[in-house]
């Protein structure tokens, strides 16, 4: 066969597989929104066998023939050769994992699910600990398939971010420790922002409707998306043009559902900016979890928490969801919802202590693939944890270690990228701010198009074709590192709390 033949036939290969794929997110979207409490019985079930036909694709004699071929062809164009290059990467990785192996991590997955759903409405890690407890087996299964130098965390960490390891994270953490710990203790001594008429009632229906209003704003086509309820907020994508987001409502905290909402819409963004003529391939996905949560993180803080953003918008949120904030101020509300308090509940976290919360879980993360910590044992450690990083512990296991859905999901390795994802949206806000001169202008005129294009040809048209570190590099001129989160951070926190030495 020539090179166009053979090109055909690997790419309707890997759209059959993403055919599969994408609609087992489809069960999964469901199973988190509005599948009823019986189906569960049957769909990790419908789960697997999606999952498992997909891999089999993907892994076949077939599959690895095509590959081998065009890695010796001539006359292929350079998004078509990145394509190659990454999708034997994947092949060889995936062909590590028997497919029966498959089939039950995604059943187990199913089960985790629910499990964590009951333990968390019964408020009782007890309910969620058995299933906990066989997915941590498979994902040890899983490190060992995959296999490692030094620790099995850096099996699973390479699957979220290429390249990352323990030895790398672990001393960027201490860094993290090292120059947050004395801003969270000069914020802590200095006179506390008042952040009360937050929890006030605000009806669901109008926090609804105001967050529709930002994510149009923001970009976010409704007519390749939607916004739901579930218990945690997420993004799913099962296409260019069909990008969902979910959220969560609290009528005693408008933080809870706008930021949320927000967050969501960045990661829908980036997913709605995927090149739609690469469907099913490596360049229609992202770069890696990092860069995607530099796209929830860079909207949600650097531009949703700012004062430019709430300079125009401020005046609608009075208006349209509640009179109770008549009597607070522009600035008032701007330091409020940017509150720097040690908190239990990583999502609702500010920006600073939530590092802490993402650190807390990658030590746990860690003991539990070495075996050095008990399923049993982790409530305890979770608290523990808590009270020596931010001085409080969880009076229950809803607000403490039953609190993320990932583990259900056995995404280990996951919780890492939220905190590389926030210095790298420092990082590329920054560059932004250079590259835009109208950008602060444009966000008080509730106008984001500038900022959404620069994201779409900087990031989002290339799909997977560079790493994080690439990116950052031909965006920003550095590689990934944490100076540009601690300018912005000691700017913003050091004009709000008053403090000119932060």
């Amino acid at each position: 066969m020539d090179q166009n033949t053979l090109y055909s036939a690997y790419t309707d290969l890997n759209k059959k597989a993403a055919d599969l794929h994408n609609a087992a997110a489809l069960l999964e979207w469901d199973q988190e929104v509005y599948m009823p409490p019986k189906g569960a019985q049957f769909r990790a079930g419908q789960l697997a066998t999606l999952n498992t036909i997909a891999h089999e694709l993907l892994t076949s004699p077939k599959y690895e023939d095509l590959l081998q071929a065009l890695q010796n062809a001539h006359g292929l164009t350079e998004i078509q050769q990145a394509n190659i290059r990454l999708s034997y990467e994947d092949f060889q990785k995936n062909k590590k994992l028997p497919s029966s192996f498959v089939q039950e991590l995604s059943q187990q997955t199913g089960r985790s699910f629910h499990a964590w759903l009951n333990a968390r409405k019964a408020n009782d890690f007890k309910l969620f600990a058995p299933e906990l407890q066989n997915m941590l087996l498979l994902k040890r299964k899983q490190a060992e398939y995959y296999g490692y130098s030094n620790h099995p965390y850096d099996a699973l960490l390479d699957e979220y971010e290429k390249g990352a390891n323990v030895a790398l994270l672990d001393p960027l953490f201490v860094q993290v420790r090292t120059e947050l710990t004395p801003v969270l203790k000069k914020i802590g001594s200095a006179p506390q922002v008042n952040d009360a008429f937050l929890y006030n009632f605000f009806p669901a229906n109008k926090q609804w409707d105001f967050s529709l209003l930002i994510l149009k704003a923001m970009g976010y086509d409704f007519e390749a998306g939607r916004q739901d309820y579930s218990e945690h907020p997420f993004t799913t994508s099962f296409s260019p043009l069909d990008v969902r987001i979910t959220t969560r409502v609290n009528e005693n905290d408008l933080a809870s559902l706008l930021f949320s909402s927000i967050h969501e819409g960045g990661h829908a963004l980036y997913e709605q900016g995927l090149p739609q003529d690469q469907y099913g391939l490596p360049l229609a996905s992202a770069a890696s979890l990092a860069v995607h949560e530099s796209q929830s993180r860079l909207w949600e803080n650097n531009v949703g928490r700012s004062l430019d953003f709430w300079q125009y918008y401020y005046p609608i949120l009075q208006k349209s969801v509640s009179p109770a904030l008549d009597k607070c101020s522009l600035s008032d509300f701007y330091k409020a919802i940017n509150k720097v308090s040690a908190s239990l509940i990583r999502t609702e976290s500010d920006e600073i202590s939530y590092h802490f919360h993402v650190m807390i879980r990658y030590e746990i993360e860690k003991q539990l693939l070495e075996g050095s910590l008990s399923i049993n044992e982790l409530p305890e450690a979770w608290n523990q944890y808590y009270f020596n990083y931010l001085g409080i512990k969880p009076q229950d296991d809803k607000s403490g270690v039953l609190q993320d859905v990932h583990w259900s999901h056995g995404s280990f390795g996951y919780f890492p990228t939220y905190s590389l994802g926030s210095f790298f949206a420092a990082q590329l806000f920054q560059q932004a701010q250079q590259d835009l001169p109208n950008l602060t202008k444009n966000t008080t005129e509730g106008n984001f198009s500038s900022l959404l294009s620069w994201l779409r040809s900087n990031i989002h048209v290339h799909g997977r074709h560079y790493t994080s570190a690439q990116l950052a590099q031909s965006i920003c001129g550095q590689g990934l590192n944490l100076n540009a989160f601690m300018s912005y951070v000691k700017a913003k926190y050091g004009a709000i709390y008053g403090i000119t030495d932060l």
